[in-house]
């Protein structure tokens, strides 16, 4: 098999399975996510079963990826962002040995990048407890009934109620966009690449970095490094903003509703930091006269030559075409 073709498996304890799927799920190089049952000593076990505590088992997912496309080390990265990891009893309005959380390792890489990670997240002082998340051998995982695969799809609006009601959101806001974030991303960026990327200012056209830049390359996201843009998908729009037909991956790159200034568009934001980019208008080369319309300040371009250095080497075939 071709290294750039090879895929592995992750598996996740975070409470709610319906929860762990959307934030992984259409990701480059994530191939499936599975919600499911691990770690208990009965075969085949029922949600029911489950959820009466007496199988042994955690509702987890798990996930089959590229990591030459998606590294482990990120879906960590994801992992903790989505939990308490302070919590033995449970997760959220979730109570129970059922809920608690785990990373299930599939082999001994994973287990030193697991615990790497887990240790710098408590050297972190991030959170004010100990960090009581278990790093276990992986166990047979059993797919959960059709019901609750892709629950955020097939039942959006019970997905939304369930996951506002359960106090998720509200704690990872608290503790993955404090003060303290804000101040080491100020650090981080200029003052106008931070007034962009959260406050949604918009730059001055003709008077920013990449508007007329057409060497070839990739645009990352300023913040998270991730590969956003391409110069094979740029053009001019004679707008005074850099332009594209369409980003690298549309997993990385969010779109939703923007209703200031009087007027409906959509804006565009990085899905993995939530930086603000810009606004897709339709208004772009044919056929699919898509304009993602992008403000320098929330890139940073890096040069085809030095895309392997930076570990972007795998994106040099959409600009040797």
């Amino acid at each position: 098999m071709d290294e750039k073709d090879r895929t592995e498996l992750a598996t996740f304890a975070g409470g709610c399975f319906w929860c762990m799927v959307k934030p992984f799920d259409e990701l480059p190089g994530i191939v499936s996510v599975v919600s499911g049952y691990t770690g208990g000593h009965t075969d085949n076990p029922t949600y029911g079963e489950v959820g009466t505590e007496t199988t042994g088992h955690v509702e987890a997912v798990q996930i089959t990826y590229e990591p030459e496309l998606f590294p482990y080390e990120r879906l960590l990265d994801i992992y903790w962002q989505l939990i308490d990891p302070t919590d033995k009893g449970g997760q959220f309005m979730d109570r129970g040995y059922s809920y608690r959380t785990a990373i299930f390792v599939h082999n001994e890489e994973q287990r030193a990048k697991a615990e790497a990670s887990k240790a710098a997240l408590q050297a972190s002082k991030r959170f004010k407890d100990p960090i009581v998340t278990e790093i276990l051998p992986a166990a047979p995982f059993y797919s959960a009934e059709a019901l609750h695969q892709d629950y955020y799809k097939t039942h959006p609006l019970d997905y939304k109620l369930y996951l506002k009601g359960s106090g998720r959101d509200e704690f990872l806001e608290q503790h993955w966009n404090s003060p303290e974030d804000q101040k080491r991303l100020r650090n981080q960026l200029t003052r106008l690449q931070y007034e962009v990327t959260q406050h949604k200012a918009t730059e001055p056209p003709y008077e920013n970095a990449y508007w007329n830049e057409f060497h070839d390359g990739i645009y990352v996201d300023v913040i998270s490094g991730d590969p956003l843009f391409s110069s094979a998908d740029k053009f001019d729009s004679a707008s005074g903003w850099p332009s594209f037909t369409g980003p690298v991956a549309g997993g990385l790159v969010r779109r939703e509703a923007d209703y200031s200034g009087g007027e409906v568009r959509t804006a565009l934001r990085s899905r993995l930091s939530g930086a603000y980019l810009g606004h897709l208008f339709f208004d772009g080369p044919e056929p699919a006269k898509q304009h993602y319309r992008v403000n320098s300040a929330a890139l940073r371009f890096i040069p085809k030559e030095e895309l392997e250095a930076n570990g972007l080497g795998r994106y040099l075939v959409l600009l040797n075409g």
